[in-house]
């Protein structure tokens, strides 16, 4: 199947937040689309620094059918990227974040730091995306509890491993950042899980964790996919990532198979066209 029941979609969304109004009943996944505002992004650097870039490509994915405009103001990449402060951060989002939230459709921060992730919501961002799962910046949880923020919890590690079960590792991982979630007070309804694909992973274990994804359905929360344009496609098809499309597409309807409640990508109008139809064939099985 395309997607995962409604009862378990409802039962694991938080309600008049982030799942239920974006996810409803439908039978296809939610697509986020993402915008990178930073000059070293892996796929699209530079390209939407300027914010009436940003903010075309924003209104440009929401016609083409996101449901969600995830925002980075620094690459978090596994391989190149530079570290940057939180004030150069904020000042990169300042100018489009504003405009962004005013489009009516929920913008997700993509940060790993709790005072860009805290500035963002306080000015109308909706969800936190932290790429460290809670478990880098020690004041990330309390940040999201005191606002009763939604949180994407992402699996990551310093480096990759080719020695370990990867399933067994993105399960404790969850484990750990779901024991600080509620050590905290943030509610299991506001959380979803994302299990990291291209960062911390070698090629493989990436797609060993989508050839497994339905594992992880056992933790009763949704589950995002970010496959788009990821180094693991190069690995069987050599290519750059804007060469990708085919691959990134592969990769999300077999996680939309897999329970895949959203879905991450740089090109929204052939992920949501390969969704939809997609479940529509489903339908007439």
């Amino acid at each position: 199947m395309i997607a995962t029941s409604s009862r378990t979609a409802q039962a694991a969304s938080p309600a008049g937040q982030l799942l239920l109004p974006v996810l409803g009943d439908r039978p296809y996944p939610a697509v986020m689309g993402v915008l990178n505002i930073t000059p070293d992004s892996f796929s699209d650097g530079g390209a939407f620094i300027a914010p009436e870039s940003a903010l075309a490509q924003a209104r440009r994915m929401i016609a083409e059918g996101a449901d969600i405009i995830d925002i980075g103001a620094e690459s978090t990449r596994p391989y190149g990227s530079q570290p940057v402060a939180a004030d150069e951060e904020l000042k990169r989002l300042q100018p489009i974040l504003g405009d962004v939230v005013a489009l009516g459709i929920p913008v997700s921060i993509d940060s790993m730091k709790s005072a860009v992730v805290a500035r963002a919501l306080d000015k109308g961002a909706a969800i936190a995306n932290d790429v460290w799962g809670l478990q880098r910046d020690p004041d990330m949880a309390g940040v999201l509890a005191a606002r009763s923020a939604p949180v994407i919890v992402m699996h990551n590690r310093d480096r990759a491993d080719p020695g370990i079960d990867i399933m067994k590792d993105i399960a404790a991982f969850f484990t750990r950042s779901l024991e600080i979630a509620a050590k905290a007070g943030i509610s299991r309804r506001n959380i979803v899980l994302d299990p990291g694909i291209g960062f911390g992973k070698t090629p493989e274990q990436s797609m060993t964790a989508l050839a497994r994804l339905s594992e992880l359905c056992a933790f009763g929360l949704p589950l995002l996919v970010g496959a788009s344009r990821k180094r693991f496609i190069s690995s069987v098809v050599p290519s750059e990532p804007d060469q990708r499309l085919g691959g990134s597409i592969a990769a999300h309807l077999l996680a939309a198979q897999g329970g895949a409640r959203i879905i991450r990508a740089h090109d929204v109008s052939e992920t949501v066209q390969a969704l939809r139809v997609a479940a529509a064939i489903e339908e007439r099985r």
